[in-house]
């Protein structure tokens, strides 16, 4: 980890300074985003101490379930305070942002300075194809709930809040399939010799990483990973608990905060070194970072929220389970339209094994114009 994002760490107790004595909204706002930095970045830290410490085996396992651990607790926070809006564009914006604006700055940034790179096409394959599943689990709910809204003659393309049983049910059916697949893709990737080097968090099993020794113990990791957690729950909940304000004063809505803030700062640690892989001309690990990371989202967090809002979802005596409003996978459509172009151009522009500057550009101007839409929606 940098220099500078471990300095960035003063913003933590200046986030507790904002929240308890100042009462800003928007300084809590933007003390608690940048604290979520570093927060993030030693959080995935101490993982992978943790998964040098366990053996590849049991630390891809480590990975796959905390790869995403940062953005995972501000998703869980912004659920208990019944931020749906907010937990879907985040998803959202997860996704599109590995896809097209990470993805995007390593091919530019590493097409300029090494020219045409290459890397294993069965690795963008794979992911391609798990990525087009996540899309359809995705649509298939959304496009259920437009058909029946559009029966009942009450279309509302935005909101995606509605309290309807059987959207409800087909929500947790797919989630419990997607989650399946994020299963079985470990499973095949811990037991097929032959598999591609991709794991969902970027740990590429390359000479330069096997050889890596840990530098912290296993109880030093453990308890930075413990006070890492609590400290990111802390930050989440001044960040989640000041956004309608803040959105209200800037005049933006809650949903491009989610979609373009909140998954920068959850994850610009895991962002950094991806762009950088790139730029050293190790491609498949930088692909790994970008694709494993949006493969976790769709697969693994999306579909772990639907169920963990049968039991933290705000109260709501007319819930189809448990007297609790669930979350569901009905995205917007414009939400949903921008995740299936993001992986089609995505699967478009690497399933060749080749990439170059002009292709990260292309991704880039792919990802201004959705945050554009985003904005103005």
């Amino acid at each position: 980890m940098t220099k500078i994002i471990r300095i960035m760490l003063i913003f933590v107790p200046l986030a507790f300074l904002a929240e308890f004595v100042l009462h800003n909204p928007l300084l809590i706002f933007i003390t608690s985003a940048i604290a979520l930095v570093p927060l993030a970045g030693i959080l995935g830290e101490a993982t992978e101490e943790l998964a040098i410490h366990t053996g590849p085996r049991i630390g891809g396992l480590l990975n796959a379930t905390l790869g995403n651990a940062a953005e995972l607790i501000i998703t869980i926070v912004a659920l208990h305070a019944g931020k749906y809006e907010l937990i879907k564009a985040s998803l959202t914006g997860s996704i599109v942002g590995n896809l097209l604006l990470i993805l995007g700055f390593s091919l530019l940034l590493g097409g300029l300075r090494h020219g045409v790179q290459r890397f294993d096409p069965r690795l963008t394959g794979m992911s391609a194809s798990i990525m087009f599943l996540a899309v359809i689990g995705l649509i298939i709910p959304t496009l259920f709930e437009l058909i029946k809204e559009t029966q009942g003659g009450r279309v509302d393309p935005v909101d995606t809040v509605v309290r309807d049983p059987q959207l409800v049910i087909i929500s947790l059916g797919v989630a419990g399939v997607l989650m399946l697949i994020y299963v079985l893709s470990l499973v095949y990737q811990l037991r097929s010799p032959n598999a591609a080097p991709m794991s969902h968090t970027g740990i590429e099993e390359t000479e330069e990483i096997m050889a890596h020794k840990a530098s912290w113990s296993v109880k030093t990791s453990v308890a930075v990973l413990a006070v890492s957690t609590l400290a990111i729950v802390f930050m989440s909940e001044f960040l989640v608990g000041v956004v309608d304000p803040v959105a209200q004063s800037l005049g933006i809505r809650e949903v491009f905060l989610g979609v373009i803030l909140i998954p920068i700062v959850g994850n610009v640690a895991e962002h950094l070194v991806g762009v950088q892989a790139a730029m050293k001309n190790q491609m498949e690990l930088s692909l790994n970072i970008s694709l494993g990371s949006s493969m976790q989202i769709a697969l693994f967090v999306a579909p772990l929220l639907v169920f963990l809002s049968l039991f933290i979802g705000p109260a709501a005596p007319d819930a189809v389970y448990f007297g609790r409003q669930q979350l569901t996978l009905f995205f917007s459509l414009f939400e949903v339209v921008i995740l299936g172009l993001s992986v089609i151009i995505a699967a478009f522009i690497s399933l060749d094994g080749e990439s170059n500057w002009l292709e990260g550009a292309m991704l880039l101007a792919v990802y201004v114009i959705a945050a554009l839409g985003f904005f103005y929606l």
